[in-house]
């Protein structure tokens, strides 16, 4: 089985290409927009590196998000876009789920930094299980993480320096999404059960224009 992994939803693009669960090539591109300008070329320059075409894709696994809108509407169309083209399926992974470790037992958490200005501090959390999620992911409050771990302690990954503001350092294992996991997810995923769909945790900050009144 050969899976493209993207992810997008972060300030880069993100692609890896594993075979049989071998990672055979991978490569990011630090940026924080303009995805959808280079990522057709930088998929083909991978393919081209691995020797592989899109003919060779068993299936497609894609970062779904929360992360940055615009980079998840840009990852998540163009790998649909290759799944209907090709007729490899295409799954959606969450960041949370691409960032947690593999192997991971035991209870966890992952979050990753949402809003970082004070007061308004907040987090995309989702609630694991031995790898497997227990829970949706959600936009959380800085001081509700710490009322979860304080009811029921978990392990807890994700942004370092960001939860060091409210949790011991020593007590976060540092982890972040990428192509890479998202792709060895998706090779043990069932694709009917795991459709490519955009996952925002909360409405979009852009707010429609108010509607005149009528005279």
């Amino acid at each position: 089985m050969i899976v493209l992994g993207i992810h997008t939803a972060g300030p880069a693009c993100d692609l890896a290409l594993l075979r049989d669960g071998e990672n055979i090539a991978q490569v990011r591109e630090p940026m924080v927009r303009g995805q959808d300008a280079r990522l057709p070329s930088l998929t083909k320059s991978l393919l081209a590196s691995a020797d592989c075409s899109f003919a060779d894709i068993t299936r497609y696994a894609v970062v779904t998000g929360p992360g940055s809108f615009t980079g998840i509407r840009v990852g998540v169309a163009f790998a649909r876009g290759l799944g209907l083209t090709t007729g490899a399926p295409c799954l959606g992974v969450t960041s949370l789920e691409a960032a947690l470790p593999a192997g991971q037992q035991g209870s966890a958490i992952v979050a990753l930094a949402a809003q970082k200005r004070p007061p308004d501090v907040t987090f995309w959390a989702q609630t694991f299980r031995s790898g497997m999620a227990t829970g949706d992911a959600t936009e959380m409050p800085e001081q509700a993480l710490v009322q979860l771990m304080s009811d029921r302690p978990h392990l807890l990954f994700g942004d370092q320096d960001a939860l060091a503001r409210c949790f011991p350092k020593d007590s976060i294992h540092s982890a972040q999404p990428s192509a890479a996991r998202a792709a060895a997810l998706a090779a043990a995923l069932d694709p009917d059960q795991r459709p490519a769909r955009p996952t925002y945790a909360r409405s979009p900050d852009a707010a429609l224009p108010a509607s005149k009144s009528k005279p």
